[in-house]
């Protein structure tokens, strides 16, 4: 019996925000399926308008699979994960340590395979799923303060910078195209 497939259907059971008031809880398996999303549109606006020849599907399973390490370590927030560089080393390792873990529940040709998914920290298809994590962080920020929840305004402004620092064109296209149509209710995107 292997227990990998159920160690990530757990995903369900890990909530996001842990620090902040939420108006709508967010799991780990909803958010991975909503950065997967956003991964596949950057790489594909970048093959399409900005010259790229990146493996769209490649970057949509890799941000799938983004945050297996946290069925086991939980979500650790954002502002402790990166409080000082020897807690964010140690969480690095943890989150590796999980990873590892996770991939002794398949046989042994199943994780050679999923491990060049999983434990894929450099690659530029690496980098367009930590764009499409933050974008993804951004679109929560502008959900919660739509629906009135102040607790989110401050991160919504500071996301943003982030998100413009990033100095990527194609993470810029998405923003200034994509972006606010987020902000719309249903209606108006009917309209």
């Amino acid at each position: 019996m292997y227990k990998f497939f159920a160690y990530l259907n757990r995903m369900k059971y890990i909530n996001r925000w842990g620090l902040m008031h939420s108006g709508m809880t967010e799991n780990i398996m909803e958010h991975s399926q909503q950065v997967a999303v956003v991964a596949h549109a950057l790489a594909t606006v970048s093959n399409v308008y900005f010259g790229g020849n990146l493996d769209a599907n490649s970057i949509a399973v890799k941000a799938l699979f983004h945050e297996t390490s946290e069925v086991m370590t939980g979500d650790l927030p954002t502002p402790i994960k990166y409080f000082n560089p020897e807690i964010r080393d140690a969480y690095k390792r943890l989150e590796h340590y999980s990873n590892e873990r996770l991939l002794t529940f398949l046989p042994s040709e199943l994780s050679a395979e999923y491990a060049k998914i999983i434990n894929d920290n450099d690659s530029i298809e690496h980098r367009f799923v930590k764009y499409a994590d933050k974008l993804c962080a951004y679109i929560k920020c502008i959900d919660e303060v739509k629906m009135g929840n102040s607790e989110f305004a401050k991160a919504e402004k500071t996301i943003l910078k982030e998100i413009r620092a990033f100095k990527s064109p194609e993470v810029d296209y998405f923003v200034d195209n994509f972006v606010a149509a987020y902000k719309l209710t249903l209606d108006e995107l009917e309209e």
